[in-house]
């Protein structure tokens, strides 16, 4: 009886280590990640859904600009859009962006934070000089937004998901 239990104890803390490595593991993935692995996702999908609350009602609709500037990822739009009204009243937002050739998406879910300064929204309008005919650093429709406390979510049909805090 005391070789079983010995035995036994043996293949526990053998289990245990392992078990306690592919943790260590799943992290270490997990880790890896950056908001930098988040924009080059979205950007390789070309475009993204954004929702937003109205009241109590969701509203979805596409969005192509995504940007990372100082280290934050930060979107565009107009202030004169519903979209503007919406975030003000309720920044919280979730992001699905898919890419089919892969099978892959990420679901973001953030809070959407202005950032009115003029040097961020040059950096943007820089990333997309077509938005130019319609907007400008300098003028009081341009409406650029950080993420902040956002968590993405990256799912797939045949691997582990993988999430990331920025």
């Amino acid at each position: 009886m005391k070789r079983v239990f010995i035995y036994f104890s043996v293949i526990m803390i053998s289990f245990s280590a392992y078990a306690e490595n592919a943790v260590k593991e799943t992290i270490k993935e997990k880790e890896e990640l950056t908001v930098k692995d988040v924009y080059e996702f979205v950007k390789k999908c070309g475009f993204y859904f954004i929702a937003t609350a109205d009241g109590d009602q969701p509203r979805v609709r596409p969005f192509g600009t995504v940007a990372i500037f100082e280290n934050k990822l930060y979107i565009q739009t107009s202030k004169q859009k519903n979209i503007a009204k919406q975030l003000k009243a309720n920044p919280k937002i979730e992001i699905c962006a898919y890419d089919a050739s892969a099978g892959k998406w990420v679901r973001i879910e953030a809070k959407a934070i202005p950032d009115e300064r003029r040097e961020a929204k040059k950096y943007m309008l820089d990333q997309y000089p077509e938005l130019r005919s319609m907007y400008s650093e300098d003028d009081d429709k341009t409406l650029v937004l950080y993420l902040k406390d956002a968590t993405a979510y990256f799912s797939s049909f045949s691997e582990e998901p993988q999430t990331v805090k920025f």
